[in-house]
């Protein structure tokens, strides 16, 4: 996969040369190259932005550098030998940056990031090369940063270790929270490692039976426990297929029962009733 990111903070990408990133890239399964957008100024004052139009707060990144960075950067990739190409512009007015986002992402040959600074980049740019790419506005959460270059290495490191031989266990991602599969309306419950005991506390036992039946079943309830306290909304959308019978009873438990008219509004599962949680 190539990855091309035009920015006026290069040093803001240097994350990208470590971790499991930056073994993709030592490993050839990652081609980065960053840009500097300053590069694609005229002006002796290397300017990216100017006053909004129709007033407002703020200032707005220009088109002229944007369509001259990115018309570099397409020719360059298509000279190398990179094709379809996809447009990721990281805004908190996109669509949320899902786990089924990145598995998408993942599978595109060449992704080319625009993250913004100030109110964002002028949107004739976006429109200008969504009619020569596929354009995806994403949104890592609810919240607005003073930047779109954290929001590149969130979703750089969320695509990497889908990429073929980035994990040194093939497997390793099938488990995650979000992952598509079984568990992906779950988030994944607690793991544990050596020594057995540490500071008066153990591991549960069931993780030193052997019994991988009985493992399975504790690892898939603990995730129903954690879902349940920290992300119930991830519950209430699960259809009733989503669950077998051992899932329901403990649902149960944890206080949860169908929705006799979650088909209307797109909510399953709701609270019990007088059952505290």
């Amino acid at each position: 996969m190539r990855l091309d990111v035009v920015t006026i903070f290069p040093e803001y990408l240097e994350p990208l040369n470590v971790s499991l990133v930056g073994k993709a890239r030592a490993r050839g399964r990652l081609d980065v190259h960053v840009h500097d957008l300053r590069q694609w100024t005229y002006d002796r004052h290397n300017t990216v932005d100017d006053t909004p139009y129709g007033g407002g707060p703020g200032m707005v990144m220009k088109t002229e550098p944007w369509g001259d960075a990115l018309d570099s950067v397409l020719a360059d990739g298509y000279e190398a030998g990179a094709g379809e190409p996809a447009l990721i512009v990281p805004t908190p007015s996109g669509r949320p940056f899902t786990q089924d986002v990145a598995v998408q992402l993942s599978e595109r040959p060449w992704l080319i990031f625009t993250p913004a600074r100030y109110e964002g980049i002028d949107r004739r740019v976006v429109d200008e090369y969504a009619t020569r790419m596929p354009v995806n506005e994403v949104s890592i959460g609810d919240y607005v940063l003073a930047g779109g270059e954290a929001a590149v290495l969130v979703v750089t490191e969320a695509v990497a270790r889908l990429l073929p031989g980035v994990l040194g266990n093939a497997e390793s991602h099938r488990d995650d929270s979000f992952a598509p599969g079984a568990m992906a309306n779950l988030l994944e419950g607690p793991v544990y490692t050596k020594p057995p005991a540490w500071r008066g506390r153990d591991i549960p036992d069931v993780l030193l039976s052997g019994h991988h039946g009985k493992i399975a079943r504790w690892r898939r309830d603990e995730a129903l426990r954690r879902t349940t306290a920290n992300r119930p909304d991830l519950i209430e959308r699960c259809g009733p297929e989503a669950f077998d019978k051992k899932d329901r009873e403990m649902l149960s438990i944890l206080g949860w029962e169908p929705d006799p008219e979650g088909a209307l509004h797109g909510r399953f599962w709701r609270r019990t009733p007088g059952v505290e949680q």
